[in-house]
């Protein structure tokens, strides 16, 4: 791989916002989504829920439900073949083995409520039911914790008594807390001792939905060759037959995966949940079959955004200077070991150039589903955390937001606490222009009620993207179109900004470039759509792939013309003759002469990118008026500031950091997973699950800044991820702007800013 970054911007496709690839058939209803796959002879499959939060599996008697009409197979654990020690690549995160299993189907224990304990597959729908409704279970109850307090207190229930856990580099057994780590940096007491104010707070984010409208759903058909074809609505084809291989015991050859479109993921599709299922039940039923989730299952028991506790303590020095912070980061991993707390701890202090600084992470065992990724994971909950003491300090010292943030503000070549040095950023571009924007300039006006308040806030945010592997193939066509097949799946238009990417290289017309997701037999192996790497890493193949396709048609060029290749120029849809640029043809016309002689032009790129160090940044600034009486929030203004590195597809740019900060409005301000007593989800629809509406939002002013990676040929960063993780900071700092009240609880929900006011809790 070879990074020639173009810094200048003289591109004719990069930077517009051309039609979607995606868009008319999405419009007009025509896109195949997972649950609109029809297999012939496909039969239902349905799945049978723990009742129970935390319970030891005693027996399970199938035997009603595989004599029940229509039943072609019925599955439990038991069926689950055998497999070797190797950790299972479940989404860029190698798991046990076991755990993994135990996910897809409870072994001797139930560890969440919606956890699967069997699977039936009937010849429809009804018939699944009525056959899941006649297996009987015989549980024994055990105490269950649903928050990391509770699962660390002395005394709490131990989930996986089989765990060895990583505290420091020590195993520990007889623990919840799967793993507790440290990044240190310099000698963070010393820094401290030379801080004249020093803030320590802690603060608690709940268990969130990413907020998806397709449900989990999967058709896998186990044939007579012993192959197992799968359709199912996912962010990784290739993760899906490596987790499915994983989980199966059987080799990847033997596994292929078709896309389809996707009806929203934000990282929670990226684990596998019934595919597994799927394809052991058509192997046993000898037929495919079709499953597809409720919502009421989705909540319960697919992995959410991890709830937990985060302690922040950050101390300046009297010029106003960070000299040192520590942070304490406790979030939920569900059920299963999880990772959250790693990418959180990487973030919580990126912003800033803190000489000495330590973080501990906590991945702590709770009765809850395994967490999963959800845009930006554990990004929102630390930043919450510290930019609210950055905010109380400024307050306290009576320094200027912004400015005090431009003060400390990281640079390249400041060192996170966990060890990189950061390369070329935006950190600072971001926070002059939000100072620079009209937002910032304007006047916050008085409420027209005495009971409503004004406020404004602002927040800064880092994430980290990632690299891996991608493959892109160019195939060209006589009529001088180029077809692209590449390997991620779509999530977000990101087709057309690959093939964006690959026409700019080419020189020709983006409608000249049909961009196709292929299966996992026809690409080679390309990594999840996640962590804002798919523009970035197959975008990248694509342009390796589309020099890859000049130079052929150079060397082709040159023997037509009877001239060696190196006195071939290729400038802007056009190849020259070295010297006096006489002959000359175009890229069409070239390719229309191409093929009717020779072998057809067919290129491949792989690419396998490392995840950039100098990762995103954005700095928002919300305006909010909040209600004294009721405690309602409402959001009257919102500017978010991002630096994108180089923006492809102008527009979906946009969208995709209005689409984040609408759902860091919804984390802020009411989104939770409502739990009872026993470990029951009271708000398991979209009708209870509050998620913010048109109604809810105010008009989001995105400001792109571009200060472009030098890890990219066109100086990509992630886009889509960094913007959820400011809203509830910005917000809460508007808050205390408006009412003089901090709020360290999130959701900010009415009754909870009411009680702050009328107990008057403020710093």
């Amino acid at each position: 791989m070879t990074v020639d970054i173009k810094l200048a911007r003289a591109y004719r496709v990069i930077g517009t916002s051309p039609v979607r690839a995606d868009g008319y058939d999405k419009v007009t209803g025509k896109a195949i989504y997972g649950s609109d796959v029809r297999i012939s002879g496909a039969i239902w499959g349905s799945v049978l829920r723990s009742p129970h939060p935390h319970a030891r599996i005693h027996t399970i008697d199938t035997s009603e439900a595989e004599n029940s009409p229509g039943v072609a197979a019925v599955i439990t654990s038991a069926d689950l073949p055998p497999i070797g020690p190797e950790p299972i690549d479940m989404a860029s995160a190698f798991v046990d083995p076991d755990h993994a299993r135990q996910n897809i189907l409870a072994g001797s224990k139930v560890l969440y409520r919606g956890h699967p304990v069997a699977a039936v597959a009937a010849l429809n729908q009804m018939a699944a039911a009525e056959a899941v409704r006649k297996i009987k279970v015989e549980y024994e109850p055990l105490p269950a914790v649903f928050d990391v307090d509770a699962a660390t207190a002395p005394g709490a229930p131990i989930l996986l008594e089989d765990l060895e856990a990583d505290h420091l580099g020590e195993p520990v057994t007889g623990t919840n807390i799967a793993w507790h780590f440290r990044y240190e940096l310099g000698d963070p007491e010393a820094g401290f001792d030379r801080s004249s104010l020093t803030i320590e707070r802690e603060f608690s984010s709940p268990t969130i939905h990413q907020g998806y409208v397709e449900p989990h759903n999967a058709t896998a058909f186990w044939d007579e060759d012993d192959r197992i074809q799968i359709w199912t609505s996912t962010q990784g084809l290739f993760g899906v037959r490596k987790q499915v291989a994983g989980i199966l015991g059987v080799n990847e050859s033997r596994i292929t995966v078709y896309p389809v479109e996707i009806g929203g993921g934000f990282g929670g599709k990226t684990v596998v949940y019934l595919a597994p299922l799927a394809a052991l039940l058509s192997r046993i039923a000898g037929r495919p079959v079709r499953m597809v989730m409720d919502r009421k299952a989705i909540f319960e028991s697919t992995g959410p955004a991890p709830g937990g506790r985060i302690a922040v303590k950050i101390g300046v020095d009297e010029g106003g200077r960070i000299q040192a912070a520590t942070a304490s980061i406790r979030l939920e991993a569900g059920a299963f070991p999880g990772w959250a707390a790693e990418t959180a701890s990487k973030s919580v202090f990126s912003c800033y150039d803190i000489p000495n600084a330590r973080v501990d992470g906590f991945d702590i065992l709770v009765n809850k589903p395994k967490a999963n990724a959800y845009r930006a994971p554990g990004a929102p909950q630390v930043t919450f955390a510290t930019e609210s003491v950055i905010d109380e300090i400024c307050d306290e010292m009576g320094w200027d937001r912004i400015e005090f943030r431009l003060a400390n503000a990281s640079g390249e070549s400041t060192r996170r606490v966990d060890g990189p040095r950061l390369g070329k950023i935006g950190v600072r571009e971001t926070l002059q222009a939000a100072r620079a924007s009209d937002h910032w300039n304007a006047a916050l006006t008085l409420a027209e009620s005495p009971i409503r308040r004004r406020g404004r806030g602002v927040a800064s945010a880092f994430v980290l993207f990632s690299g891996r592997e991608s493959t892109a193939t160019l195939n060209l066509n006589n009529d001088g179109t180029v077809s692209l097949v590449e390997g991620s799946v779509d999530i977000n238009g990101t087709r057309t900004a690959i093939a964006m990417q690959a026409a700019e290289v080419l020189g020709i017309p983006l409608e000249d470039v049909r961009a196709v997701v292929g299966h996992t037999g026809a690409v080679g192996s390309t990594e999840i759509s996640h962590g804002s790497r798919t523009t970035f890493a197959t975008g990248w193949a694509a342009c390796e792939a589309a020099h890859q396709l000049i130079d052929e048609m150079r060397r082709r060029v040159a023997d037509l013309w009877e001239i060696d290749v190196a006195g071939i120029v290729y400038e802007s849809g056009m190849f020259y003759s070295g010297g006096d640029r006489d002959p000359s043809i175009s890229f069409r016309d070239a390719a229309a002469t191409l093929g009717r002689s020779g072998a057809p032009i067919s290129v491949t790129a792989s690419v396998d990118p490392p995840s950039p160090a100098q990762g995103v940044f954005s700095c928002h600034i919300a305006d909010v008026e909040v209600d004294i009486e009721t405690g309602k929030v409402e959001i009257l203004r919102y500017t978010a500031v991002q630096d994108v590195g180089t923006a492809i597809h102008l527009a979906q740019v946009e969208g995709q950091i209005q689409g984040a900060v609408a759902q860091g409005i919804g984390w802020a301000l009411n989104e939770e997973y409502f739990y009872d007593a026993d470990g029951r989800m009271a708000n398991h629809t979209f009708q209870d699950y509050r998620m913010p509406t048109s109604a809810d939002l105010p008009g989001i002013e995105p400001i792109i800044v571009e200060v472009p990676n030098t890890q990219h040929p066109f100086g990509v960063r992630g886009a889509g991820e960094v913007s959820i993780a400011p809203p509830p900071a910005a917000i809460a700092n508007a808050i205390f702007a408006a009412t003089g009240i901090r709020l360290r609880e999130l959701p900010m929900k009415p009754g909870r800013v009411l009680a702050a006011l009328q107990n008057g809790v403020r710093t």
